[in-house]
């Protein structure tokens, strides 16, 4: 990543003015606007308390040092040291971009990260909020490789407890054409599961016929995520924590350190005993009838994350979850772990919009939209894209009607139409022989629009590190949108292939082979596809 390795260029050279840890401290960022830079740094304002000087006095002097060194850099009169780049540096963006697979690979710790998302009850079709969470978390996980983390995605399969064997005595209920129970599961879909019940079914235990509903269901979310291009490294059953008697241990542990408490029958863990920051977590474990809470079965479930050998674990749950997170935080450090390497990310609703009105859902009843039909309706590619076109903390309104539009006010349409328009230019340039080859040794002055356009590219890389810093993806989007608005402009208002001029033209092909790049990368981390026709 080139602004990267700009950063490090300069964090080296400042070493000789000051400490590792200030120096190592600098950092590049993208300019407002209004601002004339190609790339500017907060540094100087950064270090004034700790080198005990004025912002703008540092900000001058680094200036002076930094040129001295070949840079272009000024000092303005808030602190900020504003760089300006060379068609060069540009030229060997362009080179990196179309030719380095590992461009953007970064420098990072090493260490193993599990990302768990989606993980639905296995009790019915997949729904928009599963939607949502496999479109953000399959996302971040592909932008974390992107970037050279070593990461694993894993779905948790909740195979056991009360909703398990109502979802058994629903089945039977369907498969005998009997009443089906008031809190049961009323849904079309364990209609078609009952049919692929052998005769002999009437005669199975509830136990039976619930592994039978889970295994079809399983299935059927299985090809619900292959579909929408989300693959799990893992599909974890929670059965298998009860067989190796995980959430014994667990308690086992908690009882050793202390951190366990006997009130009105029940098993508590006392979460102050663990921090004094969690003094109002506290939790059951065991019920009084003596089953375990979800809470202890979750708990020894990150154990076992932990264990196999993880040293980062990143969670995404339901809006309904957000109280959830400080009793877990607890647990973990009661157990031994650094409740700082667990991070939850917490996403919203998503409320379905179908000609201006609020499509209602209640999976329970049996009146939902699933994620299957959504698919069907708008497409992978529109779905996956309005999934994260907001941050996970925001409502989503996914409005069906725009999602369908083949026009520029559908913002995935929009985006993938540049990619799809850049393709054709590329055509058409090898038939008036201008080769769209990227040539090292070419050397062309930019003016002000094709370097504002080359520009917008290059600040991609500071989008994704953006998204692995915020653990959200909602920046790609939007943006793509930018850049994509961006091209626009530029094609509106100037010819690429100009045969009478083919230093330019052959200069605008590589800059829109760059921005045709980026945007089939930044396309492909959000899940969704870079077609070359339209």
């Amino acid at each position: 990543m080139e602004i990267k390795k700009l950063e490090n260029q300069i964090r080296e050279l400042l070493k000789d003015k000051f400490t590792p840890e200030i120096a190592g401290s600098f950092s590049l960022t993208t300019p407002p606007a209004n601002i004339n830079a190609d790339l500017s740094s907060n540094f100087a304002l950064s270090i004034s308390k700790k080198v005990g000087a004025k912002p703008l006095d540092i900000a001058k002097e680094l200036c002076i040092f930094l040129k001295a060194k070949g840079f272009d850099c000024e000092a303005v009169n808030n602190g900020f040291i504003n760089f300006h780049l060379s068609d060069k540096f540009l030229y060997n963006f362009i080179k990196e971009i179309l030719h380095n697979n590992d461009y953007f690979k970064t420098e990072n710790d090493r260490k193993n990260i599990n990302l768990e998302f989606v993980s639905a009850n296995p009790t019915g079709p997949l729904h928009l909020a599963s939607g949502s969470a496999a479109s953000l978390g399959d996302s971040l996980a592909r932008v974390f490789r992107k970037l050279g983390y070593s990461i694993k995605t894993e779905y948790y399969i909740n195979n056991v407890g009360n909703q398990v064997e109502l979802l058994g005595k629903s089945l039977k209920c369907r498969f005998l054409n009997q009443p089906i129970p008031e809190d049961g599961y009323h849904g079309e879909y364990l209609i078609e599961i009952a049919k692929l019940l052998p005769k002999e079914a009437k005669d199975w235990d509830n136990t039976k016929m619930s592994d039978f509903a889970i295994n079809q269901i399983i299935s059927m979310q299985k090809k619900d995520m292959s579909d929408f291009r989300v693959n799990f490294d893992l599909w974890f059953e929670e059965s298998q924590l009860h067989k190796d008697n995980l959430p014994k241990k667990v308690l086992e542990i908690l009882k050793e350190k202390n951190m366990v408490y006997e009130k009105d029958g029940a098993l508590w863990l006392g979460a102050k005993l663990a921090d004094e920051k969690f003094e109002d977590s506290d939790r059951v474990l065991v019920k009084s009838d003596k089953k375990n809470t979800y809470f202890l079965n979750d708990l020894a479930y990150h154990m076992n994350k932990f264990d196999r050998g993880f040293d980062y674990l990143i969670d995404i749950w339901g809006a309904d979850h957000h109280g959830y997170i400080p009793r877990m935080k607890a647990g973990i450090k009661a157990l031994g772990y650094n409740e700082e390497n667990l991070k939850v990310i917490i996403h919203q609703l998503v409320y379905l919009i179908k000609d201006g009105k609020i499509v209602k859902m209640s999976k329970r009843a049996g009146d939902f939209v699933t994620l299957r039909e959504l698919i069907e309706e708008v497409g992978i590619d529109a779905c996956r894209f309005f999934f994260v076109m907001r941050s996970p903390n925001t409502h989503l309104n996914f409005d069906i009607d725009l999602a369908k539009k083949k026009t520029s006010e559908n913002p995935v349409f929009y985006v993938q139409y540049v990619h799809a328009r850049i393709f054709s230019i590329m055509e058409n340039a090898s038939k008036i022989a201008i080769s769209t080859e990227f040539d090292p040794q070419f050397n062309y002055k930019l003016n002000e629009d094709e370097r504002k356009l080359l520009l917008k590219t290059l600040y991609f890389e500071k989008v994704l590190i953006q998204c692995i810093k915020d653990l959200a993806v909602h920046h790609i989007p939007s943006y793509l949108v930018e850049l994509s608005s961006l091209f626009h402009s530029f094609y509106d208002k100037h010819k690429v292939l100009t045969p009478e001029n083919k230093n330019q033209a052959q200069a605008r092909i590589y800059i829109l082979k760059a921005v045709q790049e980026t945007i089939k990368t930044g396309l492909d981390l959000i899940g969704v596809s870079a077609p070359n026709r339209m």
